[in-house]
């Protein structure tokens, strides 16, 4: 329990706080994007095979992130929930809650894994595969699928152990995994000969060493959510409020794989191979920067929820504008390291000429509007902090689906250069979207702290300070 009483969530001083939660998730998430970053830099770089192996598994990119999001359906909209129990004193909610999300994850792994064998080799065609391609792409998703519930199970319940200001631990869970892929990698790709489907065992066994990491925490003694197998039962009244809430950061993720789909098609019709290698380059780099923030905001959410819980609005502004501060400037420095220096990120994944060309310019394009994703995140993940389901289901289908796959498919036809047209789509969407996100909150904020302040019975206490 000593971590837990150096991170007291209701009473520490906000800044060193949200400095101790906040570095190791964003160390974690930087770490955990490494499973499959790593992967792609040692593939990238199978000799003479390498640029057409790492197409191949940039089409696998959308299925990843599937599976993926559902550990965030659960996972997150769940923990965010518990820590409002938590706050609010109602501890046997809070165990319920976690006991019915570790037997959600463990059935929907069950699920994905038979459903996407099935239709694997359709799929990945329909994603972005060609006749050069598709062998790599089956070859890495097969063994990558047999390992679901691992990712789902590490992934998903990690966010128990972030919710309860045990950062340092959920940091320890991705490292372990994440030290073990990096040395598996080189081992099976190149020292037994085993090419792609080397990473994805190396991929499976790091992911299953971290899911048992988390369990143990989980049925331990250090920590206050227990899992028990008394609410291993699914009850609807206990998983629909996590549903509603986790919504928001899977449509995030999942959209993220009909983003890849649309961008692998169209570049596969407009540029061949090279633009859809181009695109699996980019899109491994947005996702280290993304991620980033990602934990950057998780290590605010359990103070922005707790405090949320107990009635301490006032905490919960100082906090996210702590956040908002924090992650813009975040983002105006990864912004200028990719526009000033984007052969660097290129030459991590791929050496050949054709490739690193297109990679470079492209990289340039697609991050043109990353210094605005400070925004973006801070202001969504705070609204899913404060359990606003359907604002956050808004922002999230507002940037991917409402704004960029549509973009994807109309700028090609204003401009010469297709392939150009199409990587614009991303800068154009990022704009659009951070602008509108950071207008609802500013606009919506002051109106859900007056409302929480109205339940607790102290109307006057939001006050003039709701202005963030």
């Amino acid at each position: 329990m000593a971590e837990k009483r150096v991170n007291d969530l209701g009473r520490d001083p906000i800044g060193p706080l949200l400095l101790r939660l906040a570095l190791p998730t964003v160390t974690a998430q930087l770490v955990n994007a490494l499973y499959n970053i790593v992967d792609r830099m040692y593939i990238g770089h199978i000799q003479g095979v390498g640029d057409l192996a790492l197409t191949g598994l940039g089409v696998c990119f959308p299925v990843i992130m599937f599976v993926s999001a559902v550990s965030a359906l659960v996972g997150m909209g769940g923990a965010s929930r518990a820590v409002v129990r938590m706050g609010e004193g109602k501890h046997d909610l809070a165990e319920s809650i976690l006991g019915n999300c570790t037997m959600l994850l463990i059935l929907l792994s069950a699920a994905v894994t038979a459903v996407f064998l099935l239709i694997q080799e359709p799929m990945l065609y329909l994603f972005g595969a060609t006749e050069e391609t598709i062998g790599y792409a089956t070859d890495y998703l097969t063994i990558y699928l047999l390992g679901t519930i691992f990712v789902e199970l590490s992934l998903g319940l990690n966010y128990f152990i972030t919710s309860q200001g045990f950062s340092t631990t959920a940091m320890a869970t991705v490292i372990i995994g994440a030290v073990i892929n990096i040395v598996l990698d080189p081992v099976f790709i190149f020292g037994f000969g085993m090419g792609v489907q080397g990473a994805a065992l190396a991929t499976v066994i790091a992911q299953a060493v971290s899911a048992v990491w988390v369990v143990r925490f989980l049925v331990g003694k250090r920590t206050q959510l227990r899992i028990q197998r008394r609410y291993f039962r699914l009850r609807w009244g206990v998983l629909a409020p996590v549903l509603a809430l986790g919504v928001s950061p899977f449509i995030m993720q999942s959209t993220e794989s009909l983003v890849n789909i649309a961008f692998n098609s169209s570049l596969k019709l407009y540029g061949g191979n090279p633009a859809v290698g181009a695109m699996t380059i980019c899109s491994s780099v947005m996702q280290v920067f993304s991620m980033l923030f990602q934990g950057l905001a998780q290590g605010a959410q359990p103070i922005i929820g707790f405090n949320y819980g107990t009635g301490n609005l006032d905490r919960v502004k100082r906090t996210f504008r702590l956040l908002f501060v924090s992650a813009l400037i975040f983002s105006f420095v990864s912004w200028g390291a990719i526009q000033l220096f984007p052969g660097v990120f290129v030459a991590l994944f791929n050496d050949e000429p054709e490739l690193v060309e297109i990679a470079t310019w492209t990289l340039r394009l697609y991050t043109g509007c990353l210094f605005m994703m400070g925004i973006q995140f801070a202001c969504q993940q705070t609204f899913v902090a404060l359990g606003q389901a359907k604002i956050s289901l808004f922002l999230a289908l507002l940037r991917k689906i409402i704004l960029l796959i549509p973009l994807i498919y109309i700028l090609p036809n204003f401009f010469n250069d297709k392939v150009f047209a199409v990587f614009l789509a991303e800068p154009a969407a990022d704009f659009l979207a951070a602008a509108t996100t950071g207008t609802l909150f500013c606009l919506t904020l002051p109106r859900i702290l007056r409302r929480r302040a109205e339940q607790l019975g102290h109307p006057g206490e939001s006050g003039t300070g709701t202005n963030v």
